[in-house]
């Protein structure tokens, strides 16, 4: 009766169900997992995003299948902020980025295509590709002390039905910016870039001269930017993201022509929140000022509470909101993850949930609020010590 794309293992996985379980023992779990910005104690500028949402312009529906102007320009700004000037016309807007991803899946792809993906990566890419009747293709990010991408990998990877390469820059989990090279070596397969961006504006060093500072450097492949307000300005319940296209014009404006034609048949993207867009961005320096200094106080006390001769050892970490642990591989990622909830009360992702070829790997939201994410950290450095 239903369809294969949407069929999936419904039951909990184990960690899942002993965090159920733990939680019911009446245990106060210390969820060093946490991604929502909204619920995380992150401060906001509410008098300013409350009266963007008042706008009267809001309570008019003039549908435009790539955004209405006035927030496709405030897009566009927000976006040339990472050094490469972007058109107002060659922006897309969307409910998420979510939906975008999907959107240039229909855009590049028919049933059966493939895309490149890294792994490790977001696990979100699965069901996407999925929902859209694609195949993806894993190309490594290696690591060695500091993370790049396999070039040779991503070369074996591509196939007659390859369609496109996705990056996401920095990568979540491994934290990981795209560098010039790898995004040159990328352009150099002949394949439109789908680069997710949002984390971007949260590194934390200056940017080296190696670093890409947006997939749009490069001019010579159709290069698609993604970008929106989940992480951009903290805010994912006003749900919208923009799509910046970049590349040789005749391949941009091709792509574009295609994207209206997707946006005219769903129209997603709500039009109070495309009129709020510009107060939006203009007021969210308070929230992504403060996530920075949290994630960096975080980053910090993980740091010390590894010390030196810790059992656990922390990965490169060059930007996002995440942190990787490499563990003893005396168990399992996963029996590490379930120890430290049902003994420790502490919860963590392992590797295998983003796609880490090998074991043990622990993943940590660096957005938890600071002494919850420092006993926690504490915690899990003794268990492993």
């Amino acid at each position: 009766m239903f369809s294969r794309r949407t069929s999936r293992e419904l039951g909990q996985n184990a960690l899942a169900a002993a965090l159920e379980e733990t939680r019911a023992r009446g245990a106060a779990v210390l969820d060093l997992t946490v991604s929502n910005p909204t619920t995380a104690q992150i401060p906001y500028d509410e008098a300013a995003i409350t009266a963007a949402l008042a706008d009267p312009q809001a309570l008019v529906y003039a549908p435009a299948p790539l955004g209405i102007r006035s927030a496709r320009e405030s897009a566009a700004a927000a976006a040339s902020l990472a050094g490469v000037p972007v058109d107002p016309a060659r922006v897309v807007l969307t409910a998420s980025t979510s939906e975008a991803y999907a959107f240039l899946m229909k855009l590049l792809c028919d049933p059966g295509d493939d895309v490149l993906v890294p792994a490790p990566s977001y696990p979100l890419f699965e069901l996407l590709a999925a929902f859209e009747s694609v195949r993806l293709v894993p190309y490594r990010l290696a690591y060695d002390g500091a993370w790049h991408v396999d070039l040779d990998s991503a070369r074996r990877a591509k196939g007659p039905r390859t369609r496109a390469v996705f990056v996401v820059s920095p990568n979540n989990p491994t934290g990981s910016f795209l560098k010039r090279d790898e995004l040159t070596g990328l352009a150099s397969l002949g394949l439109p870039i789908v680069s997710d961006e949002v984390f971007a504006d949260y590194a934390f060093d200056d940017a080296p001269t190696t670093r890409a500072r947006t997939a749009l450097e490069e001019t010579r492949a159709l290069v698609f930017a993604l970008g929106g307000l989940s992480k951009q300005a903290a805010l994912p319940q006003m749900k919208l993201a923009w799509t910046c296209v970049g590349g040789p014009a005749a391949q941009a404006n091709e792509a574009l022509a295609r994207l209206e034609l997707l946006g005219d048949s769903f129209l997603s993207a709500g039009t109070p929140v495309q009129v709020a867009l510009p107060a939006l961005l203009a007021s969210r320096a308070r929230a992504t000022d403060a996530i920075r200094a949290r994630t960096r106080q975080n980053l910090a006390a993980l740091r010390a509470a590894l010390g030196k001769g810790s059992a656990a050892t922390l990965l490169t970490v060059e930007g996002g909101w995440v942190a990787t642990l490499r563990v003893p591989r005396t168990q399992g990622e996963e029996a590490w993850a379930i120890d430290l909830v049902t003994r420790d009360f502490v919860y963590v992702h392992p590797g295998h949930f983003f796609g880490f070829e090998d074991e043990a790997f622990l993943v940590l939201s660096l957005l938890t609020p600071p002494d919850a994410f420092a006993e926690g950290a504490a915690r899990l450095v003794r268990r492993v010590g």
